[in-house]
Parts: C-alpha cells; sequence; structure tokens
C-alpha cells in the first residue's frame, strides 16, 4: 500500500519542499506546496493519503491547514513540521487532529519511516472498521440483536420484505421486541425518511380508535369541535404500525379491511373518500387465527393482514443471546443513569441463563437496569440482580398477586397442595402449587388465573404442559388459506388430560 500512497508537502522553502520531494519519491507518490492556497488546490483534486505541513507558511497557520484538511469527505493524515519544536507546540497540533509532528533539521529517514507507521496506523483503523460493520451486519438489524439460530429467518425475512409494500404481521408474546421489528422494516424501506406512525390499539377506547386511525370531521359527534386528521392521513407516504392488532372491534375491523383493500379511508361523520399511501404493519401477542376460530376477528382481515408473518421467538428460546443482548443493554442504561460500563459478573450471567424470562427481552433489561443502578463493584455481580432472579420470578416472592395466593392458601380457600409458611422451600413444588391456587381460585380460567399470577396466557399453557395438565393437540379446523396459500401453517391448541 505504500508503494501508491500519496503524500503532500507543504512548504514555502523551496529547497526544504524539494528536498523532501526527492527523498520520499521512490517510496510515495509526492505532490508539493509552497502556500495554504496550493495545498488547498491539491488536496480538493486527487485525495491525499499524508500530508506534511510546516507550522509557518509566510504569514499562514500550518495548524490552520489541517483544521481545513481534516475537514474533507476523505482527510488525509497530517504531520505537523517544526522548526520551533516545543512540548506545547506538540499538544496544539494533537488538538487540531495532527497523528504527529517532527521538528527542523529534518532527519529524512526518520519522517519516512513516521510516515509509513501512520499509514499502518490507518490502515489497521479502517479494517477495524470494516470488521465492526461485518459483526454488526452479523448479530444485528436496527437495533435488534440475535447470533441465535432461531433469529436468524427473523433477519432474513426482515431484509427481505422491508423493500417491498408488504402488509406483515408481527407475532410474539409481550416484551419479545414486535415494535423494534417493525421500526427495522420501515428504516430499510424504499422510505426510510417517511414517518413512521405508532398507535397503540389497546389502548384506546373502540371509538376513540376509530377516530384515531380515519380522523373525525367537526361536528360528528359529542365534542368533536374541529376536523382532525386520522393516522392514517399523517402516516401518508410511510409507514403506519398497528400494535396490539387483536384488540380492535368488529366496526373497526371493517373500515380497516377496506383501507387496506382500496388505500381510501373516510372520517368519522364524513362521506368523502381520502386517497391514502400507507404501508401497514401490524403487531399481537395474540393468536389471531385462533380469534377468527372464535369468531372475534375478521377471517378475510387477518389474510389482508398475513401477508407476510413474522414469528418473534420469546427469550427463554434464545438464551444464547442474553451475552449479547446484556452486554448491549449494560452499556446503553449505565450512559442513561450517569454510570460507568460494568460488564458482568459469571455467576450473574449464569443466573440470567437460568432464569426463563416470562417477560423477555423487555424484562432482561429491566433486570438489567436494576444491576446497574444498585452495583457498586466492579462488575454487575449477583447481588445487584432482582432478587426474584434467584427465586424463580416474581410470581413466588413479590408482595402482590403471589401473596394474595399465598393468603388465600392459609385460609384454606384454594388447593391443599398451596404453598405455606414452613413447607419445603422447593421451588418446583412452589411453582406448581402456586398455579394450582390460581386455577382453583378462577374456576379453572387460565385466562384470569394467568393474569393473577403475571404471567402471559402461553407461558402459563406451556407451564400447564409441563406440569402434566395438558396435552397438544393439532388444529383440524382452523382459517381456511386463499387458494395458493402455504401448507404447514395449523396452530397448536391444548386441551385437559
Amino acid at each position: 500500500m505504500t508503494s501508491q500512497a500519496t503524500v503532500l508537502i507543504v512548504d514555502d522553502e523551496k529547497h526544504t519542499r524539494e528536498g523532501l520531494r526527492l527523498s520520499l519519491e521512490e517510496e510515495f507518490d509526492v505532490y508539493v506546496a509552497g502556500s495554504t492556497a496550493e495545498a488547498l488546490e491539491v488536496l480538493n483534486g486527487d485525495p491525499i493519503d499524508v500530508m506534511l505541513t510546516d507550522l509557518r507558511l509566510a504569514g499562514e497557520s500550518g495548524m490552520d491547514l489541517i483544521e481545513k484538511a481534516l475537514k474533507l469527505s476523505r482527510p488525509p493524515i497530517c504531520i505537523m513540521m517544526t522548526a520551533y519544536g516545543s512540548v506545547d507546540t506538540a499538544v496544539e497540533a494533537m488538538k487540531r487532529g495532527a497523528y504527529d509532528f517532527v521538528t527542523k533539521p529534518l532527519n529524512l529517514d526518520e519522517v519516512e519511516i513516521l510516515i509509513k507507521r501512520a499509514l499502518k496506523s490507518r490502515t489497521l483503523e479502517r479494517e477495524n472498521v470494516e470488521l465492526k460493520k461485518q459483526v454488526e451486519r452479523k448479530y444485528s438489524i436496527e437495533g435488534i440483536l440475535g447470533q441465535s439460530e432461531v433469529m436468524k429467518p427473523v433477519f432474513e425475512i426482515i431484509e427481505q420484505v422491508a423493500p417491498t409494500r408488504a402488509t406483515v404481521l408481527i407475532e410474539g408474546e409481550s416484551g419479545t421486541g414486535k415494535e423494534l421489528v417493525a421500526r427495522a422494516i420501515h428504516h430499510l424501506s424504499g422510505r426510510p425518511k417517511a414517518k413512521l406512525v405508532t398507535v397503540h390499539c389497546a389502548a384506546l377506547a373502540p371509538n376513540v380508535l376509530e377516530s384515531e386511525l380515519f380522523g373525525h370531521e367537526k361536528g360528528s359527534f359529542t365534542g368533536a369541535m374541529d376536523r382532525r386528521l386520522g393516522r392514517f392521513e399523517l402516516a401518508d407516504g410511510g409507514t403506519l404500525f398497528l400494535d396490539e392488532i387483536g384488540e380492535i372491534d368488529a366496526n373497526v375491523q371493517v373500515k380497516l379491511l377496506r383501507a387496506l383493500g382500496e388505500q381510501t379511508i373516510e372520517r368519522v361523520g364524513g362521506n368523502k373518500p381520502i386517497k391514502v399511501d400507507v404501508r401497514v404493519l401490524a403487531a399481537t401477542n395474540k393468536d389471531l387465527a385462533a380469534l377468527v376460530q372464535e369468531g372475534k376477528f375478521r377471517e378475510d382481515l387477518f389474510w389482508r393482514l398475513r401477508v407476510v408473518q413474522i414469528d418473534l421467538p420469546p427469550l427463554r428460546a434464545r438464551k444464547g443471546d442474553i451475552p449479547l443482548l446484556a452486554e448491549s443493554f449494560l452499556k446503553e442504561l449505565a450512559a442513561l443513569n450517569g454510570k460507568p460500563f460494568k460488564p458482568l459478573s459469571e455467576d450473574a450471567l449464569q443466573a440470567l441463563l437460568a432464569y426463563d424470562w416470562p417477560g423477555n427481552v423487555r424484562e432482561l433489561r429491566t433486570a438489567l437496569e436494576h444491576g446497574v443502578v444498585m452495583c457498586n463493584t466492579p462488575r454487575v455481580g449477583l447481588r445487584h440482580l432482582p432478587s426474584y432472579i434467584l427465586s424463580g420470578g416474581p410470581i413466588l416472592t413479590g408482595p402482590g398477586r403471589a401473596a394474595e395466593i399465598n393468603s388465600a392458601a392459609a385460609g384454606g380457600t384454594v388447593a391443599s397442595g398451596a404453598f405455606r409458611p414452613g413447607d419445603d422451600l422447593n421451588l418446583e413444588k412452589m411453582e406448581r402449587a402456586m398455579i394450582e391456587a390460581a386455577l382453583q381460585r378462577t374456576g379453572d380460567n387460565r385466562t384470569e388465573a394467568a393474569e393473577l399470577l403475571g404471567l402471559s396466557r402461553r407461558t402459563l399453557q406451556r407451564k400447564l404442559q409441563e406440569m402434566g395438565r395438558v396435552k397438544r393437540i393439532r388444529r383440524r379446523n382452523g382459517p381456511s388459506e386463499p387458494a395458493g396459500g402455504s401448507a404447514g401453517d395449523d396452530d397448536d391448541e391444548t386441551a385437559d388430560e
């Protein structure tokens, strides 16, 4: 590389620059300049790898030239030459961005060695940057981290679908990062500078959600004092992300189906079709296919939303990603809380790997923020993590729902196997007893039991399977695929043994 490197020598003394040119031209492609103006003309032409400039240039400053050179799109490595060498000069040159400095009279061999060292340093720096980019490309997409096998198809689908206009349905448990996936798809799309508008459907009442999505006309209902644009119009030319899509009611489903099919909307209280150019992404922690079976979600809307489906795995299925996620979160949270970055101790990492993570990546981030805030040692250790990480989960040790179940158990109103003070402190037995108690208290209503325990319904179903309370069966009469649909999309149900 050094044989092809370009060097610019800037000195107002002709014999100095010519002497350097003769000395260096066997190794480098050498340019010379006698003033700042001449140097800038050369720099604005072909890219220069190294610039040696005198400190004083006939009333001009070599320091100022370095500052201008370093603002170029491809700045050269800058080396200062001065007959007025001092520590102060060296410090000032480094502050201005110089790689190094040499004093006159020059030792030509030392100058050549310095240039070669600078070029080698630049090469290593560029290689490290490229290597870092390769690692980032391999393990992350737009902030989504993962190196486990189950995350590879997620990354592949994101990259494949992002540049298209296809509607995407993102399914996964709460806390798995569905909104991050939506943001990644938007940013990698052909319209990354356009708006990404998010609507949390579960947070709004049906009548409010309809107005929020489609807007309303003045006087269309009590309190509608002015016309209001809906999220579809606000997202025109960009992306609309509908989070918790499974929560919308039948009336909104009909209007959403039309918006997706015709790319037109009507404001509440209006009758004029409004054309919109919006790409829709949707997410849910529910089984939409099951909701279709139960008549709670329109089948035609289901297929409109599910042009492409992304299934986000829970954290317990990708525990190999925990070290990568933990390091990233610790750096982010340390900066956020004004703390120095501290790595995890080995025992803390092993505890994170052993935990089941019912709250998924969101829960991991929260646990690590607790560790960052509480840590007063060089590493975030086991004692800095939330206590429930060791005890199996908040449902076993917290003062809320779990305490309520234990209180009921003590009064004899729940299953006889419920935990009582003095019982054997076996975590598996305690968890089983808690689940049995919650089921008995709710009349075997698993949705209410899961809420009482602080679990998602899917997590409770999985634990019941592990307990032998349920077995898996195949749903035979799921929503029919339209012509050309793919096989193998049957969903799993559970049934009591």
